[in-house]
């Protein structure tokens, strides 16, 4: 018996000829699964990593893939994990899933918050990770009956967009057709998903403009140049300039993330740095930011009395969803959880992922996992991040289902 596309009969949504889902135990082995799974995900929590430093999840990662069968290759993109299942003429589907963490100090009170100081899992990749194992322990258990090969990619420094451009320069995407991704989403309640066609995220950059001024005491401010007054002028100039030079039909973000500056209480500071990230969703645009910004800094700064450097460096292109993945996706996610618990977002995320880097190779779906609780969840990023681990069920069951019946398409 070999795992196909979904039958076309609405008595029995569920199907996945010649057997079903519940008929292949697939149920059974994740109900079974999931205290294991949840002890899994409480100790990648407790134990986050900086990006480019998962050693110890990947340790852990590789060992778990091991155990289900599958053949696991380390260190693929410095810190990344790869496992293969399945038979090897078949055609390549991929699942990626992200491992970091953030440099955050965690306020969450969990028994199982993080134990590393100024550490925190804020971006639900620990959810993430532990779902990709989900997936990995549910198609070994059917492995005799995959009808395709299967890639699962647990990539490192998703944070920090590098991972991806690794993980591919390695070898992480060759050969592969499809590539499946998942990331939590606070704005969705558990036992829900959102799914879009087309722009899911925006392309990238980080930001970098050196403010130069003159030092002086102070008590005679008129007699230097003051960098930090400056830089506070290119902060607030920057978001008008935003709203009054550019099309507000294509929204571009600007935000800073840090300021360094000055040396003394007393002195009037000649330097500050600005580190800070732009996002927009029109790819044209986004490749003419650089300039303007540039030009807009420097006006700014010469207007004052200074002078700048700026330096700008593309993070991530947008992810752009594959209609028919994502269909693919929807449809799996509605026979599942049924389809008031589909939801078709309206609106992109002006939010960057390196997802996107791997779809520089092929087609690609990614979609978003409710993780809002009864009293709801605090923003990505934020100290308070608490996802709902109900939505490691949702997330895995979705993903095994989505990969199943993309083996037996036509043409995949």
């Amino acid at each position: 018996m070999t795992l196909s596309a979904a039958g076309d009969s609405p008595a029995d949504p569920l199907q996945i000829s010649p057997a079903d889902w519940v008929a292949l135990g697939l149920e059974e082995t994740l109900a079974a699964l999931l205290p294991e799974l949840i002890q899994l995900r409480r100790h990648f929590h407790r134990h986050p990593e900086l990006s480019g430093h998962e050693q110890q999840t990947a340790a852990l990662v590789a060992g778990e893939l091991r155990r289900w069968g599958w053949q696991v290759s380390e260190a693929v993109g410095r810190t990344g994990v790869v496992g293969e299942l399945g038979p090897e003429e078949g055609p390549l589907v991929a699942l990626r899933v992200d491992m970091d963490a953030l440099p955050i100090e965690e306020r969450t009170g969990l028994p199982w918050a993080s134990s590393h100081q100024g550490l925190m899992h804020a971006c639900g990749h620990d959810i993430h990770t532990t779902v990709g194992l989900g997936v990995a322990a549910l198609l070994a258990s059917v492995s005799d009956q995959l009808s395709a090969r299967v890639r699962l990619i647990f990539q490192p420094a998703e944070e920090t967009a590098q991972g991806a451009a690794w993980m591919r320069a390695d070898g992480a995407m060759e050969g592969v057709r499809a590539l499946f991704g998942v990331h939590v989403f606070p704005s969705l309640r558990v036992g829900t998903i959102g799914v879009r066609s087309g722009s899911l995220t925006a392309a990238a950059g980080e930001l970098e403009i050196e403010v130069l001024g003159e030092s002086g005491h102070g008590a005679r401010p008129h007699q230097s140049t003051d960098a930090i007054w400056i830089a506070a002028r290119v902060v607030s100039g920057l978001q008008e300039a935003i709203s009054r030079r550019l099309d507000a039909l294509h929204p571009v973000v600007v935000s800073f993330g840090r300021i360094e500056g000055g040396k003394a209480f007393n002195v009037i500071a000649d330097h500050v740095r600005l580190l800070g990230t732009v996002r927009c969703l029109d790819l044209e645009l986004h490749s003419q930011l650089p300039i303007w910004i540039e030009a807009t800094v420097q006006a700014l700064c010469r207007g004052h009395g200074g002078e700048a450097r700026v330096h700008y460096r593309s993070i991530s292109p947008p992810v752009h969803n594959d209609s028919r993945l994502t269909e693919l996706v929807a449809l799996a996610a509605s026979d599942l959880l049924g389809a008031e618990n589909v939801q078709w977002l309206e609106q992109p995320s002006l939010g960057a992922e390196d997802f996107a880097e791997l779809l520089r190779d092929c087609r690609g779906t990614m979609f978003r996992l409710g993780v809002a609780g009864a009293e709801g969840c605090s923003p990505l990023h934020s100290n308070t991040f608490l996802a709902d681990e109900g939505a490691l069920e949702v997330g895995i069951r979705v993903l095994t289902l989505s990969l199943v019946r993309w083996m037996g398409q036509q043409d995949p």
